[in-house]
């Protein structure tokens, strides 16, 4: 039970003790920032070619930028505490500095999985009914989807760091490698067993709703594709289908691993667990703006014509089309 006596006045600031133990910080540090530097750069890159083209303002690519925008900001929550410590050897962060960055990675993490979802759905729409795809998915419908994404994840994560905010803080030591809200929640005067539960059940509404669910939509456009007649048809939808599950993967992979090891009754050091949280939070963000870069023909295609300075012509897409290749 937490002391009467104690309020979060008593913290003004948290101190960042992570990386303590590790002997080489400045190459680790060095890592993290030319990753984080590459982040920016991809997802930058597709977010001013698909708002540069005119003829890439189709729901697909909306939900490419709409990924980028959370990319940018989920990496940039843990990059700037990381890169601060590690190289500049800034072990303090401020409470409301720290519980603002806790929110925002939060929030990252849940829009990165709505966004997921509703990139798979798009994709499922546009194999199994390519004749209705652009009467059912528009854009005013697809931006209105993603505003709700984001109010819903503004919602709950609100939830989550009120109940964090409210919390006795007695000593200003986070053990973990930036602002989370288990960090936080470890550097209270309470039994942090209590105050898992709400993310306890966001993550399994994650791993048994969310993924289940997208998975199911591959499952259908597997199916579709033995349907296929064309060999061309079917090697592109392999294509496409690919590209999403490198996404997919990059996404859940560290999530399913940190839960599978902890359904076994392994237990991780601190310096395991923050491993998984760096790559958890750095690796989705830099494969996505890699593998629609590459592998999204309009946005490989604009990116050559500006590399080379060719003349950009506008490309006709085909009814139905996801531009992959």
């Amino acid at each position: 039970m937490a002391n009467a006596n104690y309020s979060v006045k008593n913290v003004d600031s948290f101190i960042i003790t992570g990386f303590d133990h590790l002997q080489n910080q400045k190459l680790l540090g060095f890592l993290i920032l030319l990753t984080y530097l590459l982040i920016l750069l991809g997802n930058n890159i597709n977010l001013c070619i698909i708002l540069t083209a005119r003829h890439l303002h189709r729901p697909m690519y909306i939900l490419i930028c709409n990924l980028a925008v959370v990319d940018i900001m989920y990496s940039t929550t843990c990059s700037t505490t990381m890169i601060s410590v590690l190289l500049i050897e800034i072990k303090t962060v401020s409470y409301y500095t720290c519980i603002s960055r806790a929110f925002f990675y939060h929030l990252g993490d849940f829009t990165e999985c709505m966004a997921l979802t509703l990139m798979a759905l798009d994709r499922f729409i546009a194999i199994r009914f390519p004749l209705r795809y652009h009467s059912i998915v528009t854009n005013s419908r697809v931006i209105l989807l993603i505003l709700l994404t984001w109010l819903a994840g503004f919602g709950v994560i609100g939830v989550l760091m009120s109940v964090v905010d409210s919390l006795p803080y007695c000593q200003p030591v986070i053990r973990y490698v930036f602002c989370e809200q288990p960090a936080m929640v470890r550097a209270a005067c309470v039994d942090p067993e209590p105050y898992f539960f709400l993310p306890a059940m966001l993550s399994l509404w994650v791993m048994f709703g969310q993924l289940p669910f997208v998975l199911c939509t591959y499952a259908v456009v597997a199916y579709s594709v033995t349907k296929l007649s064309s060999t061309s048809s079917k090697k592109q939808m392999i294509n496409t289908c690919l590209s999403h599950l490198i996404v997919l993967f990059s996404y859940y992979g560290p999530k399913m691993v940190s839960n599978l090891l902890t359904r076994i009754g392994v237990v991780l050091n601190l310096t395991e667990r923050n491993a998984l949280l760096i790559v958890s939070s750095l690796i989705p963000p830099l494969v996505n703006p890699t593998v629609y870069s590459i592998r999204t023909k309009e946005i490989r295609k604009r990116l050559a014509d500006v590399f080379w300075g060719k003349k950009v012509a506008p490309i006709r897409l085909k009814a139905g089309s996801l531009g992959l290749s």
